[in-house]
């Protein structure tokens, strides 16, 4: 006899279709929020090793050029990057709330290296210390102040750190994690011996041997 094929229920199809889409969502989420955090963090470090600002102190009868770097303006946004790239990697060690929370975590890191990169694109502080420093003069003031770039494309790249934060927050939940140390197949850790076998004489010498007691319940 022929064995009839019964028909999957289209409540049944549909939610096969929605694992499927779930799963394929998640993989990707995962795959931007890796990019876009591990590229953000790696740019804001480089780009606050770089000149963020640039000028001139009078010294007697003629000047001398000055240069601040990103880390002479604010250390936050190199700080934050590292803070970052932790969260990035600790998102995937922690579960649901404590997942929440790294994310979260995550999402501010990029947010406080933006802001911070944005107020320092017009900060003429660390020149006029650097002035002060080079003339001696401590009323003196940095000459022909001009901005780089870096700050702006330090603030980008906090934005995508923020970015890697959100998707972490939206889709967090449906990452794997990093399996525990002692994972239970069957209710049991891996690894555990099993019962020893009372039809088995030898086995219940060895599980006195191991100061085991053979006459537990299995």
């Amino acid at each position: 006899m022929t064995a009839v094929p019964v028909p999957h229920s289209s409540g049944e199809t549909e939610r096969t279709a929605g694992a499927a889409a779930s799963a394929t969502s998640g993989r990707r989420s995962l795959a931007a929020a890796l990019f876009l955090g591990a590229v953000g963090a790696a740019v804001v470090l480089l780009a606050s090793g770089q000149t963020w600002a640039e000028g001139t102190a009078a010294v007697g009868a003629g000047s001398v050029p000055l240069g601040a770097d990103g880390r002479d303006v604010t250390g936050l946004p190199a700080a934050l990057a590292v803070v970052g790239l932790a969260a990035l990697v600790a998102v995937f060690a922690v579960r649901r709330a404590g997942r929440v929370i790294v994310s979260v975590l995550l999402a501010l890191s990029g947010a406080g290296a933006a802001a911070a990169a944005f107020l320092g694109a017009s900060d003429s502080a660390a020149l006029d210390e650097k002035a002060r420093r080079t003339t001696g003069d401590t009323a003196a003031a940095v000459d022909g102040l001009t901005h780089t770039a870096w700050p702006h494309v330090t603030a980008v790249a906090g934005l995508l750190i923020l970015a890697a934060g959100l998707l972490a927050l939206r889709y967090g939940s449906s990452w794997p994690a990093m399996s525990g140390r002692y994972e239970r197949e069957g209710g049991a850790p891996r690894g555990s011996r099993p019962a020893a076998d009372p039809d088995r004489p030898e086995e219940l010498w060895k599980a006195l041997d191991r100061g085991e007691d053979p006459t537990g319940d299995r």
